[in-house]
């Protein structure tokens, strides 16, 4: 019944209470940024909008964090607004890709310690699928493992 309550309350409330519910971010960009200038620039666009509590720059691999109570997409946004060239940061951490020399997986452009997006993790995967079938195949609950053997 609580949810119903807070379901409907959300829905006669004022927006300002809904603003309030934004919840802590931490956003990562890719910003091509070649000098000081471009870098400030980025620095100062993103530092001014609502709620943001930090931005810190990479320049070396082009990343910027931005932490605060903002809206990915809201950040991006004021990012592109800068004239500079700007993405979701594209990369996932070495670490949580399950097999990393999948093909397709390793990407040499990526930042040390960083593989290719979710795709890279997407890919890996599948080889786990075609592993799994391939146990299966001799297990003792197949009915078919005796004619395979």
């Amino acid at each position: 019944m609580g949810g119903t309550l807070e379901y409907f309350s959300g829905l006669l409330g004022s927006s300002h209470k809904h603003k309030k519910r934004k919840q802590l971010q931490t956003v990562e960009l890719k910003v091509r940024m070649d000098c000081d200038g471009c870098e400030l620039k980025v620095k100062k666009a993103l530092s001014s909008m609502k709620g943001v509590q930090s931005v810190d720059i990479n320049r070396k691999q082009q990343k910027v964090t931005v932490t605060g109570f903002v809206e990915p997409n809201k950040v991006l946004k004021r990012a592109k607004s800068t004239g500079k060239k700007a993405e979701i940061w594209p990369y996932v951490a070495y670490n949580l890709v399950d097999h990393p020399y999948a093909a397709g997986a390793y990407d040499k452009k990526a930042p040390p310690g960083y593989v290719r997006n979710v795709e890279a993790v997407n890919i890996s995967h599948q080889g786990n699928k075609q592993e799994d079938q391939m146990t299966n195949m001799f297990n003792d609950e197949n009915p078919n493992a005796c004619s395979i053997m």
